[in-house]
């Protein structure tokens, strides 16, 4: 009996030396990774590292390839959610308690407006990367070869995160928050301007209804902020981890990142790859081969790597961690010198002037100042429907994953840039030195506004400017660099334009020292 207690009370003190052992052990299921066979079992066995490929091919971890793009954008929505649920705690999504909420996470809750800081910047820092990942994808031919599909999923999930920003933006009910809303309101209710022309109004006022449904009524208050407060915390979220989900799978059932049909690996590229134990590929051999015959070359090739990859662990791993620290950092710096803005409570008597959007919707807020209908859902629906449609209409299979697909794209993307420039600067002073048809003629019906004005004309010399291009390279991936090129032009210089040189009344201004005294 007492020898049984004693050697139980031993198999527990034993086993409780090595916890830590036993519980790597069933976390790696086979054992730690310090051989190949092991690194590459726990990508298998491991939820969340099942995501990845075993291997990684070595143009993948380029940073001249991908620039990082994709992993930034995810590192960001990463920081945005984990930002999101600290700030969950304190916020109160009621009309009468939101504001002072927001205030008292600004100013009281220890770290709140790091926190809050770090969740709107975040946020918007998504916006711009997954642009940037976007156009690295677009220009480096990567949405071709089975990858059409996840094309599509990308194009979606910049819509979520255009989606998600701007439901935060309206969360904390000051007065830009407030007028913003005003505007969204004002953009869903903008097919009223088309039914209006054609008489249709009273018997199909889709305009009217989307409002309503939008707001919960016929103007913002607290039914408003209940829906938008489920949007940004439950319905967009869900759905863009759910498509994020998807768009991480097709990468990895069509064959992860693309690769140049040339790609040849360099010496150089062992600076950012871990050697394996299996030497070979882009190592040195470890041992040395006698040729019984001549041949060109310095060393044979053995055992090369199959297609040049490197093992995901820990590779890959490495860099996804090295990109989440610099973005974390980099957000938290920048957080901690840049607050978020936050004005006066919402006030539906006092409105802003100039009542602005948040800045990533100021460029179809631009558009917007001419025609509600088009600037709002007519050109959107054009934009978006025209980025789902590229893989579709450019189907040359050659020079995939080649930036600009070689010198002739380079030539091509410079030259609508520099057309794109001065086509639509001198567009748009034309219209802000001279006006449009309602100044013009006073009297004009307003169908003719909202299918001939400022927006409408770009976006026709946009197309008939990639249709040349097309004829006269006799290539449909040349008329898509051109077409994208100046489609991201135009974004900035609208942007821009909404964003610093339109003031009160949404006037003209060189400078916010311009704007008149009130």
């Amino acid at each position: 009996m007492s020898e049984s207690k004693n050697s139980g009370i031993g198999a527990l003190s034993d086993n409780l030396k090595s916890v830590w052992c036993s519980f790597a052990g069933s976390f790696f299921r086979a054992g730690k990774p310090t051989s190949d066979m092991s690194r590459a079992a726990i990508m298998v066995n491991n939820f969340f590292l099942h995501i990845h490929s075993v291997k990684t091919h070595i143009n993948s971890l380029r940073p001249g390839f991908t620039l990082g793009m994709g992993l930034i954008s995810m590192m960001l929505c990463l920081i945005t959610v984990g930002s999101g649920v600290a700030l969950m705690v304190y916020y109160n999504p009621s009309l009468e308690n939101a504001y002072n909420s927001v205030k008292d996470i600004n100013f009281v809750v220890f770290a709140g407006r790091l926190i809050r800081n770090s969740h709107k910047w975040a946020g918007e820092g998504m916006i711009v990367f997954v642009f940037l990942h976007m156009a690295r994808v677009f220009y480096t031919n990567s949405y071709k070869s089975g990858r059409e599909f996840n094309w599509l999923v990308g194009v979606v999930l910049l819509g979520l995160t255009f989606m998600l920003n701007l439901s935060g933006y309206l969360l904390p009910w000051d007065q830009l928050s407030y007028w913003a809303l005003v505007i969204v309101s004002n953009i869903m209710q903008s097919p009223k301007e088309l039914t209006d022309s054609l008489g249709l109004t009273k018997y199909f006022d889709v305009g009217g209804f989307s409002k309503e449904l939008f707001l919960a009524g016929l103007k913002p208050g607290k039914e408003a902020l209940t829906r938008v407060y489920l949007l940004h915390v439950v319905f967009l979220p869900v759905t863009l981890m759910v498509i994020v989900g998807v768009h991480f799978w097709r990468i990895r059932k069509d064959g992860g990142l693309t690769k140049p049909d040339n790609y040849a690996p360099r010496y150089e590229d062992s600076k950012y790859v871990i050697a394996p134990d299996k030497k070979g590929g882009i190592f040195t051999p470890a041992k040395t081969y006698g040729l019984m015959e001549l041949t060109k070359g310095k060393t044979p090739a053995v055992n090369m790597d199959v297609e040049n990859t490197v093992l995901s662990w820990p590779n890959l791993l490495v860099a996804e961690a090295a990109v989440f620290m610099l973005c974390l950092a980099g957000v938290i710096a920048y957080s901690y010198y840049i607050n978020a803005p936050l004005k006066e409570l919402a006030n539906p008597m006092i409105p802003e002037n100039p009542a602005k959007a948040p800045w990533y919707f100021l460029g179809l807020q631009e558009l917007l100042s001419y025609s509600a209908f088009m600037g709002g859902v007519g050109l959107p629906t054009v934009a978006l429907m025209g980025l789902a449609l590229i893989p579709f209409l450019d189907r040359e299979k050659d020079k995939i994953g080649i930036w600009f697909s070689g010198k002739q794209g380079k030539g091509v993307a410079i030259e609508a840039l520099f057309v794109g420039v001065i086509a639509l600067v001198g567009l748009m002073a034309f219209v802000i030195a001279f006006g449009w048809f309602r100044k013009w003629w006073p009297d004009i019906p307003q169908i003719w506004i909202t299918f001939i004005n400022p927006g409408v004309i770009w976006v026709g010399f946009m197309i008939l400017w990639a249709l040349s291009v097309t004829k006269r390279t006799g290539s449909t991936r040349m008329g898509a660099i051109a077409l994208f090129t100046m489609f991201l032009l135009s974004y900035l210089i609208l942007t821009y334009i909404g964003t610093e040189l339109r003031g009160p009344n949404w006037g003209f201004y060189w400078s916010k020292s311009q704007w008149p005294m009130h």
